[in-house]
């Protein structure tokens, strides 16, 4: 199957993406609200609900606006390379967690996206006014994978 043929095909079968997808897939976090699709030998991740979706893209767009410079980003429309979108994803996560469990430690993977979200929604009152020096501190220290560069 081509890549153009594979994309139209799962954007038809995925009409509601997981704004998570990549952390959901590589099992460092998880979500009540997603389920996983396949298609031609592949992973996809779906969002059961669009009032949800529409959190998770706010929180992520916004994370990013003000990660960008921790994470070196020029253009702000362009999408993000594998490891950039995990560290927001994941690190993201990881710092709306310790944001409200400074005494805990957090825990790997995140255990519900959607708990997470709506505890610090309804903490802060709004995805605007979360503590983004906190998160952004956690986006920067999160080290995903190493490549196969650095470890040979």
């Amino acid at each position: 199957m081509d890549q153009d043929a594979y994309r139209r095909t799962y954007r038809e079968l995925n009409d509601r993406f997981c704004a998570f997808e990549k952390s959901v897939l590589s099992s460092k976090c998880r979500c009540t609200r997603s389920s996983k699709i396949h298609l031609a030998e592949r992973e996809g991740v779906h969002c059961e609900s669009d009032q949800f979706q529409t959190i998770c893209i706010e929180f992520l767009e916004t994370l990013r606006h003000h990660a960008r410079f921790a994470l070196k980003l020029n253009d702000e429309a362009a999408a993000l390379p594998h490891g950039k979108a995990m560290r927001l994803q994941v690190g993201g996560l990881r710092g709306v967690f310790s944001s409200l469990n400074p005494e805990r430690e957090i825990p790997d993977p995140i255990a519900d996206i959607e708990t997470l979200l709506r505890e610090a929604i309804g903490s802060y009152g709004s995805i605007d006014k979360l503590p983004f020096q906190n998160l952004i501190q956690q986006v920067s220290a999160y080290k995903g994978r190493p490549s196969l560069r650095s470890t040979r």
